[in-house]
């Protein structure tokens, strides 16, 4: 039952026809198709050509979160690896924005919650998936819960191993990405994997000296 005049339900999900609501959802995936185009600004900026994409970068954490051992890991995996898939959702309207773009850390936000807002409410009609994207996404953001925290250490290590990459297959070397991560890792599970991708760093240096 909707509102009167309003166009929503009772809920706040929109009024739609299934037409509308298939249209909607074509224009949500096509929006979601620039991830696979836009490429990592971080890269950009330090001259990577082959720089790799938004959508290369959540992949590999989604594989990442399908690692998970859920005996050990006290988290949800299920819930891990859709939030790998999501959380840059919002970057599809707004772009990879760092915090080298002259842009507040609110400003960010706001611009990422209205791009949500766009996807989530206005094109998916804010229905059971749309808010469970939305909910996903914005449980990232708060950065509170197991699955969260666990999912920014991904963030941050699939940055770091693509770091490592480049400096191998391009010749560069990108230390401030592994600067600025150091001693931020917080869970087990990715710390024993930095350390033994910083040993692999050592020895590909060592080699190359």
């Amino acid at each position: 039952m909707t509102e009167l005049g309003t166009g929503l339900n009772r809920d706040g999900s929109n009024h739609k026809t299934k037409a509308q609501s298939v249209k909607g959802t074509l224009q949500f995936l096509h929006i979601v198709e620039k991830l696979k185009r836009t490429k990592r600004t971080g890269w950009v900026n330090h001259g990577v050509k082959p720089a790799e994409s938004i959508a290369d970068h959540m992949y590999r954490m989604g594989i990442m979160a399908m690692l998970i051992d859920e005996k050990t890991a006290g988290v949800n995996k299920d819930k891990c690896i859709k939030m790998a898939i999501v959380h840059d959702l919002a970057e599809s309207l707004v772009g990879d924005i760092t915090p080298y773009d002259g842009v507040t850390v609110e400003d960010k936000h706001t611009q990422e919650r209205n791009a949500m807002h766009h996807l989530c409410h206005e094109l998916l009609g804010w229905n059971a998936q749309a808010q469970e994207i939305s909910g996903l996404w914005a449980e990232y953001e708060a950065a509170t819960t197991p699955e969260a925290l666990l999912v920014k250490d991904f963030d941050k290590f699939e940055m770091i191993m693509q770091a490592l990459e480049y400096e191998k297959s391009e010749d560069v070397t990108l230390e401030d990405f592994f600067a600025g991560t150091r001693g931020k890792f917080k869970h087990p599970m990715v710390t024993g994997w930095v350390d033994e991708l910083e040993a692999e760093r050592a020895e590909h240096r060592a080699i190359k000296s």
